[in-house]
């Protein structure tokens, strides 16, 4: 269930940059949103039905390879597909080894203290990572840096986004901990794209405001 991490932040990337912000876009589109839903959704009410964890592993690795088979026939984009599989694929491996079904989300979680631990670096260096990732798409490279208040803004912006991976930790560990696995896929099943949405939204004001705030204090020289 890790694998839609990557391509989201390519998507998050693309939105960041633009003058409008596309919460459909935000989502992967809906087809992108159920796939990667339903593989999570299977895996909880496969272990509500059955519980233990081969059911509920081999029924949501079912679900994701009858999703990229589909886009394969249909002959469109697998990306998102393929990468939401990797995820299926690790996460199934991680509970089949471990002989526990809340294996499942351990790289999940890993995966979130990981992005966590490095927009905090890149903040505490003062090389906010969305004033990189901003600066880079809209080629203006690292000049934000030389005005304190739009790198004051790519801070908080950053703060916003390592929030959302901290209060997934938050919620999460402790119901992996509890070995709560349905209350664990539901959580991780609403803390996903939804909650990214509704951050990379917050991201993408205040990476706006920034831009703004600099063109109103340097406005371009008037020829004469």
């Amino acid at each position: 269930m890790s694998g839609e991490q990557p391509v989201a932040g390519s998507r998050a990337a693309r939105l960041l940059g633009g003058e409008s912000f596309d919460l459909h876009e935000a989502i992967g589109g809906w087809r992108g949103f159920v796939e990667s839903s339903l593989p999570g959704i299977v895996f909880v009410a496969a272990y509500l039905v059955w519980g233990g964890f081969r059911i509920p592993v081999i029924a949501a690795a079912a679900v994701m390879a009858v999703l990229v088979l589909l886009r394969l026939i249909q002959r469109t984009p697998v990306v998102q597909a393929v990468s939401g599989a990797v995820g299926v694929a690790i996460g199934a491996v991680w509970a089949w080894r471990a002989g526990d079904a809340s294996g499942y989300f351990v790289p999940g979680l890993w995966l979130n203290a990981a992005y966590l631990a490095g927009i905090l670096v890149s903040m505490a260096v003062r090389w906010p990572v969305v004033g990189i990732v901003v600066g880079l798409i809209r080629g203006e490279g690292t000049h934000w840096r030389e005005d304190r208040a739009e790198r004051r803004r790519y801070q908080l912006a950053s703060a916003v986004l390592a929030g959302m991976f901290a209060l997934r930790l938050l919620v999460q560990v402790p119901l992996y901990l509890a070995g709560a696995v349905a209350a664990l896929g539901t959580a991780k099943l609403a803390m996903g794209l939804p909650l990214f949405a509704l951050t990379l939204w917050g991201v993408w004001l205040l990476a706006r405001d920034a831009g703004a705030a600099r063109e109103t204090q340097d406005p371009p020289p008037t020829t004469r």
